[in-house]
């Protein structure tokens, strides 16, 4: 069996890295977009176990993108994580009425990245 892939999408080249390195190291596969629109056509194409989503993104944000995400047919159904350091007041309540699925914050807790991952995305076979 493959390994369940991840699409993160974050502009900031240092936080990809991070989140790749840790995918990478508890066997995920990943694909990577820079902005809101190219993360929305690789999540239709490429149709990922999960998504990773920043908010403050280039093109379109991260709330938009989610919005279109949860009203296409073919990714409705794909679990979001925003993962931002936007964290102002009433944040969390906004990216969850854009359907996000879960909401964590920038530093990321490693320990908790992982487990929330896990939790939306299982390795195949646990």
């Amino acid at each position: 069996m493959s390994a369940p892939t991840v699409l993160i999408m974050e502009d900031n080249p240092k936080n990809r890295k991070i989140m790749a390195d840790l995918l990478r190291h508890n066997g995920y596969r990943f694909i990577e977009a820079e902005d809101g629109q190219a993360g929305v056509e690789k999540a239709i194409a490429e149709r990922p176990d999960l998504i990773l989503m920043d908010i403050q993104l280039p093109r379109m944000d991260g709330y938009e993108a989610t919005r279109r995400l949860r009203a296409n047919e073919a990714t409705r159904g794909i679990p979001i994580i925003v993962i931002t350091s936007f964290a102002m007041k009433d944040e969390e309540a906004r990216a969850r009425a854009a359907g996000c699925d879960e909401y964590m914050t920038k530093p990321i807790d490693i320990h908790a990245f992982v487990a929330t991952v896990k939790r939306y995305a299982p390795p195949r076979g646990e």
